[in-house]
């Protein structure tokens, strides 16, 4: 149901997808050393409800920011409705405009002895210099782009029904970044080539590899393990170009290659692995693996090849398979299959026992 719900709020444009803070946090723990003395742009986020903007605002100092900026689109469906933070009583909230804020230090300016969001607060309450509107907000506008010139880090939640634009104009701009997408955008032809060539790849991810998020929609998922106001969205991750220790952590591999263990296709030049945990250790050429296996992908171990389904697969050698389809299959006890989405990768040092 929740991912029959996020299809359906895309082809509305629904974007109105809130990340929860922990979420955040987990994630965002793996990057600090990248965020000392840099620009940090949040251009998909109100501050009054976005956790992004409460998680660098909170941790200004801790991370050494130099700047932080967040801006919100004219019109959203939730904008003042104070979704993420709670801001008490405060009167002089912009409602249903487009604005920006943008932060160069957060001091204990309550004089209560400790720097929190009682400070930001305080800070957007009385200074003028802090908060001010934008025409549109949308991040492709002349006054977003001026804004995303000085960034040099991008955070955020982007629309899902817009997020090939959206990659492609932080790649158009040389930007890192660090963003939520579906894991299912490894596919689009437009975001592939930069995962083959290593320019983006996956983050941490998310706990139990699903999402979260609040929503303000009445078709959100009402499973008892979240709230009411919530949607559970699963192969949702984190798309960034930030490098981390993970990605350059080397896969276990315990399997020897069989013939008779792993298929190889009708119409490709390449076996088929059923799990990434089956990789065999031993064998050089091309295989065919599930689409997991680029959240776990060591660039030093492993090169990617292509996709084996769709347009993309063509592109990869790809052959039309027995339904007339440029799609990956291989033939077991005399019945022809087709594997669930496919990621063509080679093994960079495979080696014997």
């Amino acid at each position: 149901m929740a991912n029959k719900n996020l299809n359906d709020a895309k082809k509305a444009k629904k974007d109105e997808f809130y990340t929860q803070l922990t979420d955040i946090e987990r994630e965002l723990q793996h990057y600090w050393p990248h965020f000392r003395d840099k620009v940090v742009l949040c251009n998909c986020d109100d501050p009054y409800e976005s956790n992004f903007f409460k998680y660098f605002a909170l941790r200004f100092n801790q991370l050494g920011l130099k700047k932080l900026i967040c801006t919100c689109y004219n019109g959203s469906p939730v904008q003042g409705n104070e979704l993420m933070i709670d801001w008490g009583d405060f009167e002089d909230e912009p409602k249903k405009i487009a604005y920006k804020v943008e932060i160069t230090e957060v001091k204990d300016l309550n004089g209560d002895g400790a720097v929190d969001l009682s400070d930001v607060r305080y800070l957007l309450q009385n200074d003028r210099n802090v908060l001010s509107t934008l025409k549109t907000g949308d991040f492709r506008s002349k006054e977003c782009i001026e804004l995303l010139k000085q960034a040099d880090i991008v955070v955020t939640n982007p629309p899902f029904s817009l997020f090939r634009e959206y990659i492609a104009q932080l790649m158009e701009f040389g930007k890192k970044f660090l963003i939520v997408g579906h894991q299912n955008a490894i596919h689009y032809k437009e975001i592939f080539p930069w995962i083959k060539n290593n320019e983006v790849w996956l983050g941490y991810g998310f706990k139990g590899a699903a999402a979260h998020f609040y929503s303000p929609y009445e078709d959100t998922a009402t499973a008892g393990d979240h709230r009411k106001d919530m949607i559970r969205v699963s192969g949702v991750n984190w798309f960034t170009n930030l490098e981390i220790p993970k990605r350059h952590e080397y896969l276990d591999l315990i399997c020897r290659y069989s013939p008779e263990e792993y298929p190889t296709y009708d119409n490709f030049d390449g076996i088929d692995v059923g799990d990434v945990v089956d990789i065999p250790y031993d064998y050089d050429g091309v295989m065919g693996v599930p689409d997991t296996i680029v959240g776990k992908l060591n660039p030093d171990q492993f090169e990617i090849i292509g996709i084996g389904s769709g347009n993309l697969a063509k592109q990869a050698g790809v052959k039309k398979n027995y339904r007339g389809r440029t799609d990956l299959a291989y033939t077991e006890d005399g019945k022809q299959k087709c594997p669930y989405s496919r990621i063509l990768i080679r093994n960079k040092h495979p080696r014997t026992l």
